[in-house]
Formats: C-alpha cells, sequence, structure tokens
C-alpha cells in the first residue's frame, strides 16, 4: 500500500519523484509523436510523462530522444560464452533491458540444474532475463544428452519470478505426429505461453503445429515463410545472430501494418559480433538503414516484444510501465547515452552491485581419449552423403558426392573442400563418435574442435588432419570444454569454457579478445568462414533441415531419421 501511495503521490506532484529525466522528448510508439515534458520515475515504475515534475534526482538527457527499452524475444545466454553476469553487463549498455531466454543448451548438460542456476542468476541481474522452461532436452532421440527432462520434471520448475511459459519446440514432428511425451508438455502449459521453432514449415502441417497452441516463431528465413506464418497467427521474431542472420530477408516485411507483429531476437550472438556491430541495437541500425520506418522498427524493438509474450508491465515510456528507457542521442544511429533498466541506472556501480552465485557445471566434460583413426571414414560406397554448409545459416544441404576409398578410408580432400566432420560424445554415457564430410570450411590443414555442439553438446570436430582432429578433441577435455584450434601437432589458439563446456568464467572483454585470436588462427588453416566456431556447432543439431551430424550418425532431418551406414 505505501508503494501504490508513493506512486500515486509522485505521479501527481504532491512529492518529488525519486528520479527526473529531464529535457529530453519521449518518442511514442503508439501515436508516433514526439512529447515534450519530464519522465518521472519512483522506485521502478515510470509514474509522471508531459509535464514538469520535481526530482530527489534529476539526470539532464537535453538534446536526446527516449525510448522504451529493447527486448530480446529468443536466445541463449551459453552462446554469448559468458556468464549471465557478463552478458548482462555486455548487452545493457547497449539498450537491452529484458532478455527471454532458453538455457536449453546449460540444460542439454546438467538437465534441471542447469535452468535453477539460471533462475537463480536472474534474481540478480539489472536487466530483467526472463528464463522459459526448456521443452526439447535433448532435442530428438537421435542424440546422446547430458540429461532429459519430462513434463514432470519441468512441472518441478513452474512458478519461479523470471518465468514466461515453455520454451521453443524444436521436435516439430512430435507434435505434428502426436507423440505422447510431447502432448504432456504442450498440455502443461494449455493456455499459457509456448514458444515456437518449425523452420520450412508450411500448409497444413504449420497449421497442426500452430493449433497445439504454438505462438512465436523465430526460424523464418525467407519473407515469404514468414507471411504465411503472420497470416495463421504467429508472431514472427526477426532473427540476426552470429550465425543466423535473417534480417535482409524478413526486413521488407517489417511495416507499419505487420510491427504490432513482428519482434527482434539474436538467438546466437558472440561477444566478438556484439562487440564489433552491436546486439539489438544492430539490429535496429540496420533495420532503419534498409529503409524500414524508424516507428515500426521501435515498436518491434519493444512494445510488440512486450504484447507478444504478455509482459504488460513495459514496452513504453508512459505512467505505470516498467522503467526501461533507453537515451538516445539518434535514433537512427541507436547508441546509447544512458540505459535505466527497472529505474536503475545501467552504469559500473550498479553491475558492480549486484549479487552472485556460484558457478556450476564444472568437469563436465568425460570425453574418451581418442586416437588419429577414430577419425577415419569407414564404408563401402563411393557415393557418400555431405554436409553442405550456407553461410549466415544453420540450414545446410545435402549433398551427395563420390569420393573413393582409400585403404578402407575416405580421406579429407582439402582440393575439393571436403573435410572430416566428428562428433565425440562428451558427457560419459556411452563413447559414441560418429563421423562424416563437410562442405563449406575452405580448410587446407589442421583441426578446430568445439564443446559448444547444439544442443546436446557433445565435442564436434573438423578437419583436414586426423591427428590434429585427436589433438584438439583431447585439449578439450583438459580445459574442461570450450574451443581448440590446432595444427601441426601445436595448439595455435584456445578458449576455456568450464561453466558446463559452453561459458567462461572471464569478462566478455577477454573472452572477445580470444574470438579474436581463435579467428586469425582458423583463418592460418584456410577457413574461410566468418564465424567457424558457431557454424560448426550447429551442424550437430537435427532438428534444423537437411543433414546434419550427431554422435549416433548422420541425420536426415528431412526424414528425422539416422542415415543407416552413414
Amino acid at each position: 500500500m505505501a508503494d501504490l501511495e508513493r506512486r500515486i503521490a509522485q505521479g501527481r506532484g504532491d512529492e518529488p519523484a525519486d528520479l527526473v529525466l529531464r529535457g529530453g522528448r519521449v518518442l511514442d510508439l503508439i501515436t508516433g509523436a514526439l512529447l515534450d515534458g519530464d519522465v518521472a520515475i519512483c522506485g521502478d515504475t515510470i509514474v509522471g510523462t508531459c509535464d514538469s515534475y520535481q526530482g530527489r534526482r534529476v539526470i539532464d538527457v537535453a538534446g536526446m530522444t527516449l525510448v522504451p527499452g529493447f527486448i530480446d524475444t529468443h536466445l541463449h545466454v551459453e552462446s554469448s560464452l559468458v556468464t549471465p553476469f557478463e552478458f548482462d553487463r555486455c548487452v545493457t549498455p547497449r539498450g537491452v533491458t529484458t532478455a527471454i531466454c532458453d538455457p536449453h543448451e546449460i540444460a542439454n548438460v546438467l538437465g534441471a540444474d542447469g535452468i535453477r542456476w539460471f533462475q537463480q542468476a536472474a534474481e540478480h541481474l539489472i536487466l530483467d532475463l526472463r528464463v522459459q522452461l526448456s521443452s526439447c532436452v535433448p532435442s530428438t532421440h537421435m542424440e546422446t544428452a547430458g540429461a532429459a527432462l519430462s513434463a514432470g520434471d519441468l512441472a518441478q520448475l513452474i512458478g519461479h519470478p523470471s518465468g514466461i511459459g515453455l520454451a521453443e519446440f524444436m521436435n516439430y514432428p512430435g507434435v505434428i505426429h502426436r507423440d505422447p511425451a510431447v502432448l504432456e508438455k504442450l498440455q502443461l502449459f494449455a493456455g499459457g505461453h509456448v514458444d515456437g521453432h518449425c523452420p520450412l514449415l508450411t500448409g497444413r502441417d504449420l497449421n497442426a503445429y500452430i493449433a497445439a497452441g504454438i505462438r512465436t516463431e523465430h526460424e523464418a528465413t525467407s519473407a515469404e515463410e514468414a507471411r504465411e506464418k503472420l497470416q495463421k497467427g504467429m508472431r514472427v521474431l526477426i532473427r540476426e545472430g552470429s550465425v543466423s542472420r535473417d534480417l535482409a530477408a524478413l526486413q521488407p516485411l517489417l511495416s507499419g501494418t505487420t510491427a504490432p507483429y513482428m519482434c527482434l531476437c539474436t538467438d546466437d550472438r558472440n561477444p566478438l559480433d556484439i562487440a564489433e556491430h552491436g546486439h539489438l541495437d544492430h539490429m535496429i541500425r540496420e533495420l532503419i538503414a534498409r529503409g524500414s520506418a524508424t516507428l515500426a522498427v521501435y515498436r518491434a524493438a519493444s512494445l510488440s516484444a512486450a504484447e507478444a509474450f504478455g509482459l504488460t508491465d513495459r514496452g513504453l515510456i508512459a505512467p505505470g510501465r516498467r522503467a526501461d528507457i533507453v537515451a538516445l542521442p539518434d535514433l537512427a544511429e541507436c547508441r546509447a547515452a544512458l540505459v535505466l533498466a527497472g529505474g536503475r541506472v545501467a552504469d559500473a556501480a550498479a553491475f558492480a552491485a549486484r549479487g552472485r552465485v556460484v558457478p556450476v557445471g564444472r568437469g563436465s566434460v568425460r570425453a574418451p581419449q581418442v586416437r588419429a583413426g577414430d577419425f577415419r571414414h569407414r564404408g563401402n560406397r563411393v557415393e557418400t552423403d555431405v554436409i553442405g554448409i550456407l553461410e549466415g545459416k544453420i540450414l545446410t544441404e545435402h549433398l551427395r558426392e563420390e569420393i573413393p576409398l582409400v585403404d578402407g578410408d575416405k580421406p579429407p580432400d582439402a582440393a575439393r573442400d571436403l573435410m572430416r566432420i566428428a562428433v565425440v560424445e562428451r558427457h560419459g554415457r556411452n563413447g559414441n563418435i560418429a563421423t562424416g564430410v563437410v562442405r563449406g570450411f575452405g580448410m587446407q590443414a589442421g583441426a578446430i574442435a568445439s564443446t559448444v555442439c547444439h544442443d546436446h553438446h557433445n565435442i564436434v570436430v573438423v578437419g583436414a588432419d586426423y591427428a590434429d582432429m585427436a589433438l584438439a578433441t583431447n585439449r578439450l577435455g583438459e580445459i574442461e570444454g570450450g574451443f581448440v584450434v590446432a595444427r601441426g601437432g601445436a595448439v595455435l589458439a584456445e578458449l576455456a569454457l568450464p561453466v558446463a563446456g559452453l561459458m567462461s568464467l572471464e569478462d566478455f572483454e577477454t573472452v572477445r579478445d580470444r574470438l579474436v585470436l581463435l579467428r586469425a588462427a582458423a583463418r592460418e588453416l584456410g577457413v574461410r568462414l566468418d564465424e567457424p566456431f558457431l557454424q560448426l556447432a550447429f551442424l550437430a543439431l537435427p532438428v534444423i533441415p537437411a543433414l546434419k551430424i550427431t554422435d549416433r550418425g548422420l541425420v536426415d532431418v528431412t526424414r528425422f531419421e539416422i542415415i543407416p551406414g552413414g
């Protein structure tokens, strides 16, 4: 009651506001007008606009435009390679005040304990981290993960204040064909929010998927695909990550008409890309530069996102809304001069004052020691299934190439850009090793290995030399997971990710600098991809067409089956 009285009193001007932003103009996302007047804040809530206020603290924002804080509608914090605390420090000063995450990366390694760790971390951050409950752990039956979560397991995680609903339902064949375990999870969240994940799904299959109560979609990669999903009532999230870059394809669809039903997300974006280009601020700049209306872009970045996820307390700078505010010298440039998250200024002092939680998932890499011979690709057919990389997408091609056998093996062929790829089970469950062939790296020598391997997070390694592949793979066990680049029997660069083999304990600046060295080392091997490490990670995700690889073998995602003898 006391808080309620204070808000009313400060909004009416009967007592000084806790904080006043003075001299700026508010971009009203309803009418598109630029509104003069102070913004008065009581605690974490906006209580006054379009008038003059006295404040216990006053911040001068003269010459700036105030917009609502940005909402990233779908991401995996783990893909930033830093803990939620460093992620907070990395993106909040750029204007991201709410992030809706799916912790299924850590959940695939640690199960419910990983999700609980994220929930606990969310209680201490400056930004509002919303922790969805991971729907598909593991993502399919065609991989070995470190954990499995049933509907009963998820039920025990419901109720934390950070929750919104069920995270991306990647097993779309399970939905369409009414798998009992899938239906049990959907029923658990019936009437609530369920995130979608249905790449290239169309027609009646799409109808059936949406009829299950699934509301959002971040996997649309063309305007045509996105349009059908919008027309069938889904909220389409424009994605621009480090690998999946769909902004250019979907930007023409974003207009004043569609903006209320379109949002922005990054999905998977690493500190190097954030440092060099930005986060949601980068997306806003790009969309405006490509011709999207400024009002439509800022709606998608905040109000539309809030409404899509039922966050009715934010998305506008208006009385009664959460005080998530970004002060911008220029709307088109979108470079924050001041950020408030829940009424707190996102500065060094605020980040230093946060509480902490003890890291989890140490010692999670329990892979067997491997030898060079383990990477031989056995088979008796010259015709070979090959994973074809599409740069800037997590979709792949299912290619077929004739590769002659040499001594019972199909060795890498740099001249044809055919490299060995392998997945090594690292959770200590069965020691599986599966091998295949991939095209698109441009590699001429050496090897790259990683424990960031969506979504099961086994070890994935690609190379031109089996001995270097073994060296890089075994090194990952010694550093508790991460990235390794090797050549000629030596490690050229590495980044340790000891938190579940996914996240560093270093600050994001250190991780960024290590990624610069890793990228340079990859180029020494001849790799021509802009983001080889995450591109490699997605080659093992068997819910994205067309051909992928897990520890159990090559997966024909279109048929949703492991290729016999692949």
